[in-house]
This record gives structure tokens, sequence and C-alpha cells, in this order.
């Protein structure tokens, strides 16, 4: 339950923070965030910034990939945030190399597990010196496999691909969790491409049936994390260019997966994280959260805090929100790695500070 104060408890960061290093993370999230912050991601800094993107060279030099006319990119193309033109799948997106099958395709190490390892030992550093809270954990977010695969290959190749990329990604898992202390660490997956494809409005194409075949990736994916560490889910509508693919209508797309999700995953669901638009603090757009089935023990993250109205925008759209769910940790819609320039981070980390009770 919310304490008396009627202030939420709790600050979540989705990922990235756009400041230069992840020391300078560290160290400005956990000065004005303190005991507020359960977990600190690392800013995602350099490649990273850019979510999946970050991936596309690793996809690129796969010799068993190619693309059409050599000039590979984003594997959808947006022409409409609001739906009323769905987007197409770009035709520079990679596909199968000519007499390659799905045997041919493997990848090497991803990256991930690397940086996550040696941002740990910055982030140790930084709790020795009092910069982080104690018992504040190290948060590594990931892509998902098919968050990965959708976007940058072509349909016809997606079955090929996928499988031996989720292997290199849980290899990827694997050697996070062997190197950095379990009571230490959390791990969040980003549910992007999946979220939008289960809203239906935006993504062409697709899984016959997005919650299932979403559920059960996850499920899969999630299944080799230890227990010791903490599991997280960040439900997105993208934030290409700092906005939306489309905006959510309301809760209950992402309410609907939640509950798909938390069923399907066998091991505990630490956090959900959830978007809120600056301008819905409506009843209408909240009152779907009636029907959340989490887990016992899941909290609820409400990425309702947006710099343009400040703490006085981000107290409606916790008002409103309480009156159906008494207890959740307050978020940005996504990361904090696009949208602001680095000299607006600390103003907006002081507008979480402002609307949190330790």
């Amino acid at each position: 339950m919310a304490r008396e104060s009627g202030m939420p408890r709790h600050v979540h960061l989705n990922g990235s923070v756009n400041l230069d290093t992840v020391e300078e993370v560290f160290n400005t999230c956990g000065s004005i965030l303190g005991k507020r912050l359960k977990r600190i991601p690392d800013g995602e800094p350099g490649g990273r910034r850019m979510w999946i993107s970050y991936q596309m060279p690793v996809l690129r030099v796969n010799l068993a990939l190619t693309t059409p006319n050599g000039n590979p990119g984003m594997g959808l193309q947006p022409t409409n945030r609001e739906g009323a033109e769905r987007p197409r799948v770009n035709p520079n997106a990679l596909e199968l190399r000519p007499g390659m099958t799905a045997e041919d395709v493997s990848f090497p190490e991803l990256g991930y597990a690397l940086e996550a390892i040696a941002s740990y030992q910055a982030f140790k550093k930084a709790r020795a010196k009092g910069k982080i809270a104690k018992g504040t954990r190290f948060q590594v977010c990931l892509p998902t496999p098919a968050g990965v695969v959708m976007p940058f290959i072509q349909p016809s190749a997606h079955a090929a691909v996928e499988p031996a990329y989720e292997k290199a990604m849980l290899r990827e898992v694997k050697k996070i969790c062997a190197e950095i202390p379990h009571k230490d660490l959390a791990i969040q997956w980003d549910v992007c491409i999946e979220m939008v494809m289960f809203d239906g409005r935006f993504y062409p194409g697709g899984w016959p049936d997005p919650g299932k075949g979403t559920a059960e990736r996850l499920a899969r994916i999630s299944k080799p994390i230890p227990r010791g560490v903490e599991l997280g889910i960040h439900l997105c509508y993208g934030d290409l260019d700092g906005a939306h693919f489309i905006q959510p209508q309301d809760l209950g797309k992402a309410v609907d997966l939640a509950n798909i999700i938390c069923k399907a995953v066998k091991r505990p669901v630490n956090w959900v994280s959830m978007p809120v638009p600056r301008e819905r603090s409506d009843d209408a757009f909240f009152r779907p959260l009636d029907n959340l089935k989490m887990q016992k023990g899941t909290e609820l993250v409400l990425g309702l805090v947006h710099s343009e109205d400040g703490v006085e925008g981000t107290q409606k759209r916790i008002a409103t929100a309480q009156k159906y769910a008494k207890d959740f940790a307050i978020a940005t819609e996504c990361g904090i790695g696009r949208k602001w320039k680095p000299k607006e981070v600390a103003p907006l980390l002081r507008v979480h500070a402002a609307v949190t009770a330790v």
C-alpha cells in the first residue's frame, strides 16, 4: 500500500540516461534519488544509447545474412505514428544469403555481457564511496531476441535467425549472471516490438497470437535467470526520435499483456513497467489497472513523469492512478537517453524525487 503521505515510494529508471559516462550516471542518479532507487542502470552510453541499433553491426557482418541492395536499415519504416497508415517492412532488412539455411546462422558475443561486467566495477566503486545507497541493485537492460530480429530481418528469415540470436543472448545472460553477484543484480527485458504488435494498431503482420507468442518467448528466456537475480519487464510503445510509435489508447493492452506474461513466466517477476503519456491524467486511461493480475510481489511501475509539466503534472497523473493502483513506483515512459539533453537530466530526476517519499 502507498504511504500515508500519498506519495509513491520508489523511482525506477528504464535504462538509458543521457550522461557521458557510467560514473556520471551512478553519481548523479544516486545522489539525487538515493534510497528511492531499488535498482540503477549504467545509462547505456555509446552505441547502446540507440537501443537495438547497437546490434546492427552484429547482424550486418554475419556471413549467413545479406541485404538486397547492400544498404541495411531499420526493418520498420513508421509512416504515421497514429496508425492511419501502417509501417511497411523495409526492403533493406537483412535476409538469408542464397544457399544458407537456419543451420548456417550463428552469432558471436553480442557485447551486452562485456558492457555489464565493466559497468558493474564502476557500480561497486560508486557504492563504496556512498554515491549509491546500500541495497541498490545494478540493473542490466536487454532487448528481447524477437525485439531485435523482427525489425532488422526480413519476415521470411525470422524463423531461421531468431533461435540463433536467442541462443547468443542467453549466453550473454549466463555470463552476466556468472560474473555479477546475484544479490547485486537485476535484469530487465525491454518488450517493445511485442507490445506494439499486441496493441494491434501499428505493427504489420507479426505472430498469429501476439500475446501467446510474447509470453512463450519471455518464459523461455527468463527461465535461465537465477531466482536470486531480480527480473523486470519494461512494456514500451517505442522511443523513435523521443516519441512512441503510437500512443496507447489506455493501459488496457499493457495490463492484458502483463497478465499473460506474469502467468507464463515460471519464476518471480519483480516489476513491470508501463508508459503513461503526458496528456493522460484521466480516469479512462488508468481504469484498466482494475484488471491487473500480476504475480504476488510484482511491483507496478508507471512511466508518468514528464519534464514538460514537471511536479504539478506528475502529481496529477499520480493522483488519478492511485484510484486504481494504491502502490506503484514511478518512471519516465521510456529511458532518459534521447529526448533530454545532458543538462536536463538532473532537473528531471529532481521531479522524480519531489513526488516520492523515501
